[in-house]
C-alpha cells in the first residue's frame, strides 16, 4: 500500500486480491460497507444508503466504549465499476454536516475520487482526497493530520482486505 500527500491531497493506492466488480460492490452497498468501513473496533450502523449521484451514505460509528460519531458520504459521480466521486464529512444524526468532533479546524468536507482498476484478477484502488476551497488554517490542519490519516486509512483498508477474503 502506498500513502502519500500530493498537491494537498491524501493519495492512497492499494491492491486487493479480488475482482473489480466485487470490490466496487463492497464500496456501494450498505450491507457490505457496515462490515469494514470506519475506525478499527468501531461498529457501523447505517441510517441511509442511496448510492446514486446526489444520494448519500449516512452512518453512525460507535466505539467499543460507547462513544458515537456520525458521518456521511455525498455521492457526486458514479461510473460503475470504475469510479466513485464523493464528499466525506462528519454529520449529526439527521444528516446535517457538522464540524469534526475532535477539531474545529478540520475541513467540513473532504472531496474524494476513488478509482478501481482490475489487473489480472486483482483490483487496484486509488483514493485521492482533500479539502476544496478552504481557509489556509483548515488546509494546514488537514495536512498536519497526515500521520493520523495514514494510520486510520491503513487500518480501514486492512479491514477491507480481510472482508474481501471472507466474502
Amino acid at each position: 500500500m502506498s500513502i502519500k500527500m500530493e498537491n494537498n491531497q491524501l493519495v492512497i493506492t492499494r491492491t486487493f486480491k479480488a475482482p473489480r466488480d466485487l470490490v466496487f460492490k463492497v464500496w456501494s452497498e450498505a450491507e457490505h460497507l457496515k462490515n469494514w468501513w470506519g475506525p478499527q473496533g468501531f461498529k457501523i450502523e447505517v441510517a441511509e444508503m442511496d448510492f446514486r449521484p446526489g444520494g448519500s451514505f449516512h452512518y453512525n460509528m460507535k466505539s467499543p466504549d460507547g462513544h458515537e460519531m456520525w458521518g456521511k458520504f455525498v455521492y457526486y459521480e458514479i461510473e460503475a465499476p470504475e469510479k466513485i466521486v464523493y464528499g466525506n464529512c462528519f454529520s449529526d444524526s439527521e444528516g446535517n454536516i457538522v464540524r469534526a468532533p475532535f477539531a474545529e479546524s478540520f475541513p467540513l468536507e473532504i472531496h474524494n475520487t476513488l478509482t478501481f482498476n482490475e489487473i489480472d484478477g486483482t483490483t487496484v484502488i486509488t483514493l485521492r482526497g482533500g479539502p476544496i476551497d478552504v481557509p489556509e488554517e483548515e488546509l494546514n490542519f488537514y495536512l498536519g493530520m497526515y500521520e493520523s490519516m495514514k494510520q486510520g486509512f491503513g487500518a480501514t483498508f486492512d479491514q477491507l482486505a480481510a472482508y474481501l477474503e471472507r466474502t
